[in-house]
């Protein structure tokens, strides 16, 4: 994810609570639950009624219909372009992914996210306009390779292809040492922002002091050079 990106993530944190998420298969319906676990008021779309229905018996969504989108005049009755974010999850149809995607930015809609499932469909989506582009089957296999290299690392954000943001089980070799001690910035081009020691593993501690001592088995959020956090003995 690059710098556009978090640009666009801002974007979607906006007070608009209302997401429109066109396409209801696993990942659809995956967007679809988390966004309606979190609060915030999700209209579920698909050309398969049976899904539709489904995702309302199964409550992931507070409104569902069934609908062509590939069609204008569908997404303008339907109120669609009027939502500031439209989540495109149709990826096993590329025509349809595509004609959705044109036909949601020509309607003026702000943000659209829109799922890829090839290298080819996802530079088609940012030709016609796409404000963000996922690889969700991609980006599932590089946390899987990473979960079971790096097991320490529990969590990472790519800034851009050479740097993150990752939070991290503080490792034993770090144990009782302070910040100045470990000079992560020389030794690795890692910058700490944040520590959680493991008795208070829900409050972190921003920006701690250099005299901080670490425990293994804490947590630390640090940001900077990829192949640095690599080097961590986690």
């Amino acid at each position: 994810m690059n710098l556009s990106s978090l640009t666009f993530l801002r974007k979607m944190r906006s007070p608009n609570r209302q997401f429109a998420v066109i396409g209801l298969g696993r990942f659809g319906r995956a967007v679809c639950a988390t966004l309606n676990n979190l609060g915030y008021e999700v209209l579920a779309v698909d050309t398969n009624e049976i899904h539709v229905s489904q995702a309302m018996t199964d409550q992931i969504a507070a409104h569902a219909l069934q609908l062509d989108s590939t069609q204008p005049s569908a997404l303008r009755e339907a109120g669609i372009t009027d939502f500031d974010t439209v989540i495109v999850a149709i990826g096993n149809y590329v025509e349809e992914s595509i004609i959705t995607t044109l036909n949601l930015k020509e309607a003026g809609v702000k943000n659209v996210v829109a799922k890829a499932s090839s290298e080819i469909h996802g530079k088609l989506l940012d030709r016609v306009g796409a404000d963000h582009v996922v690889f969700p089957e991609h980006e599932m296999g590089c946390d899987l390779a990473r979960s079971l290299t790096s097991p320490g690392i529990l969590d990472r954000f790519e800034i851009d292809p050479n740097h993150c943001i990752a939070e991290i089980i503080v490792p034993q070799a770090f144990d009782q040492k302070t910040i100045v001690d470990l000079d992560l910035r020389n030794r690795y081009e890692l910058t700490l922002l944040a520590v959680s020691q493991d008795n208070e593993p829900e409050q972190f501690e921003i920006n701690p002091s250099p005299v901080t001592r670490l425990k293994a088995g804490g947590l630390m959020v640090v940001i900077g050079s990829n192949k640095g956090l690599e080097r961590l003995p986690v």
